[in-house]
Formats: C-alpha cells, structure tokens, sequence
C-alpha cells in the first residue's frame, strides 16, 4: 500500500494552526455536527436490480456524498455486463449480493433452473471483482423450500425486507423518505437503484436515519439483520470492527469549517482500521497513528505506539457527515 510521506507533515502543519487558533481564542468550540448521529441501532438500506451504467454511478455518488453505505442486491446478467460497476460498488464500500441471473419467478422454475440462475450470479459478480456474495434476495420476494435448499447449497441467506418503500411502484420521494423513518434497530428496507425519486430521496434518507440516532449498517449473514459496517457492535458512537478489534467514532471539537473526531479501538493492540469518508469531505489532520492514504477518501491507520487512541481532523467542505470505520487485527 502506497504511503503519502507529505501527510504527515500536513498532519502537523494543520494541527499545529489549530492549535495557534485556539490559543489566540479565534476558534469557537460549538455542539456536534447536526448529522453527526450516534448510532444507536442500524438499519440496512438495500437496492435491487443493478449494476448498469445508467444509474449505477449517480447512486452510489449521492450515497458517498451522504455518508451511507448499502447493499446492492445485483442481477447475475448486468454483473456480467457491467463488471466495472461492480467493481464501483465495491470501492464504494457498499456490499453486493445475489438477486438471481434474469430476474424469473423462481418458485415457478425447477430445482435445477434455481440451481442455475443462483450459481450464474454468484460467479458473474464473483468475476466482477465483487468478492463472492453471503446473501441473496429472491425477485419479488417469492420463496418456497426448493430455493430454500439451493440458496443453502451456496451458502446463501435469504434476504426479504421489513419496509417496502414502493419506489418500484412509483413511489414520490417524499413517499420513500417517509418509509425510511419508519425502519427500526435491525430493520431492512426495500428498494432499487433505477427509479429517479430514490437518487432524490437520498440526502434526505441520511437527514431522517441521523435524526432517529440510526446509521447504515451491512446485513449479517448470520442473522439476516442489519448490523454494524463489518460485523462491530452497536451503541457508542459510529464504529465497525471485524477479526477481533473495534473502531468506535466519537465527537469532539467543531469550527465553522471542520470538526474533530476521537477514534477509540478497542479489542487488539495491533490493528489496522480503515476511514472512508464521504465526498466532498477531507481529512486534513490526524494524531497517534501512522497514517497512510490509499485513495483521496480513504485512510488506513496503523499503530504508531501512542496507544489505541487517535483522532483525525475533517474539512468538511460544506458537508457535515461522519466517515465510516472498520477494524482488522494486523
């Protein structure tokens, strides 16, 4: 992974005006971010029927620029045709899951016609570099103990959805915005990357989540729930973790441009967490870690030997959402 050595020098350089600021008292220390919601439960945003060119891009830009990430359930025939997408979702820090080859009634089809549209998908996203999937979603959500038995073959968990948000029915934005703030701790919500109200509803599905102490969370292969980004536990601040170790995000200090937070791991003491932080936003400073940066909203913390503390400084460049973390033991 490549390193940036002129980070670090950024890093002082922007701490140290901070810091010069504060002292000559020009720096005003106000309350937390309006967006910057504790979690107090997650929720699984999901969208069907994707990749394509057409769509796929401007969803998955309003869903960066709002600090959300979401599971996109991809039909085997456009992840075949549309691999660079995939790949995009990916990138994106969203999860791709199975929503069979062509979209059939499969409680129609036999057991070796479901065979067929599963294991086709699994491998066209597979191939597209969207990593094998966990998860799949029947079309129309249409089950029976034949797809049962298949979906188990692959090691798949059915995934049905708690609120439908009838966007594929013509559902307004203010229609698919009001079913968002009806999802609870765990819920999962019903919805599909082609119909232009959803793109719309987006900044205001992030207002509503933050407004109810929700954030986005992945959906568990082992429960069928959402929970948090890879796998953490929920309460405290926004946080994820996997392979032993947790990242929890905490406030603290705003100025009228950036703001502060704490990042506490808890679980390991060597381990590498990973920040993505949502467009147009720039982290400008960071302490107690070894920081390097694998692309312009990505960095990856390491250990510096100052203990399991750190923080980082954001630019918020108009926008006030918090990034995303996950944690790996190294």
């Amino acid at each position: 992974m490549r390193t940036r050595p002129l980070a670090s020098l950024r890093s002082v350089v922007a701490g140290l005006a901070v810091a010069a600021l504060a002292a000559a008292g020009s720096l005003a220390v106000d309350a937390a971010p309006s967006y910057a919601a504790t979690c107090n439960g997650y929720v699984g945003l999901t969208f069907d029927d994707g990749p394509s060119n057409d769509n796929t891009p401007a969803l998955l830009n309003a869903l960066k620029q709002n600090g959300l990430r979401a599971t996109m359930f991809n039909e085997g025939q456009f992840a075949a045709s549309y691999p660079a997408q995939v790949r995009a979702q990916v990138d994106a820090g969203m999860w791709v899951g199975n929503h069979s080859y062509t979209h059939p009634h499969l409680t129609q089809q036999s057991q070796a016609q479901i065979d067929s549209e599963l294991s086709r998908t699994q491998q066209a996203i597979a191939a597209a570099g969207g990593g094998t999937p966990k998860l799949f979603r029947p079309p129309y959500g249409e089950t029976n103990a034949t797809l049962k038995s298949v979906e188990a073959k692959y090691g798949l968990t059915e995934i049905i959805w708690d609120v439908d948000s009838q966007d594929w029915n013509g559902a307004s934005t203010d229609a698919i915005v009001q079913a968002v703030s009806r999802l609870g701790n765990g819920q999962i919500i019903l919805m599909h990357e082609w119909p232009a109200n959803t793109r719309a509803a987006i900044p205001r599905i992030a207002q509503t989540l933050a407004a109810k102490g929700l954030c986005s969370g992945m959906i568990s292969p082992q429960t069928g729930r959402a929970v948090a980004p890879d796998g953490g536990g929920s309460g405290g601040g926004g946080g994820g973790g996997t392979g032993g170790c947790t990242a929890t995000l905490s406030a603290a200090e705003q100025w009228s441009d950036r703001y502060n937070l704490n990042v506490s791991v808890s679980g390991a003491g060597n381990w590498t967490v990973t920040m993505n932080v949502p467009s147009p936003e720039k982290i400008i400073a960071t302490w107690n870690i070894s920081a390097s940066y694998p692309s312009s909203q990505v960095l990856v913390a390491k250990p510096n030997g100052n203990g399991n503390n750190w923080g980082v400084t954001i630019q918020t460049n108009g926008t006030w959402t918090w990034p995303t973390v996950s944690c790996s033991t190294s």
